[in-house]
Formats: structure tokens, sequence, C-alpha cells
């Protein structure tokens, strides 16, 4: 003898399955985070942030050029940028990240980059 499943319980299998399926795929999506540049500082001069996201300094002052430097990962110093632009990096791997201003060496900041929901 052989069983059918009924159409209702078909369409309730199926939308269980792509629930199930959308659950596992799920992913955070990336973020973009802003610091601003300000009177000389890095105004979040401490920032954590995930995987994947993407961090972007704004230079704000009025006159004042500067630059976000990644030095010790061995990195050259970028180039400037002059009030009203700015600079974006995107940290695909976790730890900590230093960085300074080029021309201001007293300028200072860390990203912090964490695994996702860690």
């Amino acid at each position: 003898m052989k069983r059918s499943i009924s159409r209702t319980t078909k369409g309730w299998l199926l939308a269980a399955l792509f629930l199930l399926s959308s659950a596992t795929s799920l992913q955070v999506a990336a973020e973009t985070h802003t610091i601003e540049i300000k009177r000389m500082k890095f105004r979040t001069p401490e920032l954590t942030i995930n995987v994947g996201d993407t961090v972007t300094w704004v230079n704000k002052e009025y006159r004042q050029y500067h630059s976000v430097w990644f030095e010790q990962l061995g990195e050259p110093e970028p180039e400037y940028f002059f009030p009203k632009e700015s600079f974006s990096r995107t940290f695909g791997e976790a730890g900590d990240f230093s960085y300074r201003c080029g021309p201001h060496p007293k300028m200072t900041g860390v990203i912090k980059v964490i695994e996702h929901g860690k």
C-alpha cells in the first residue's frame, strides 16, 4: 500500500525546511563605524568592532590634515587626508590594531576586532 502526504503536510514541511536552512545560514551583516577627527584627537580612540566591519575616519578639522597609520603592521604611512575628507579600512581578521596620525604622533587609537558574537 502506497502512502501519500497531504498538500498541507507538504507545505508545512517545505516551510520548516526553508526556515531551518535560513536560520543556519544567517550571517551578521558587516557594519561601517565612523571616527571623527576633531581638535587634534581621534574622537573614539578605542573602538571594538566585528571581523568584516569597516571603520571610516572623517577629518572634521578646519584646516589640519591627518593620516591613519598602522605603523606596527609594517605598513607605509598612507596619504594625508584634509578637512571634509575621509579614510576607510575594512578589518578581515580578529586582533588589536593600534594606529596613529603620521604627522601628529601623539594622536593614537586602537581598533579591537573580535569574531562575531564573542
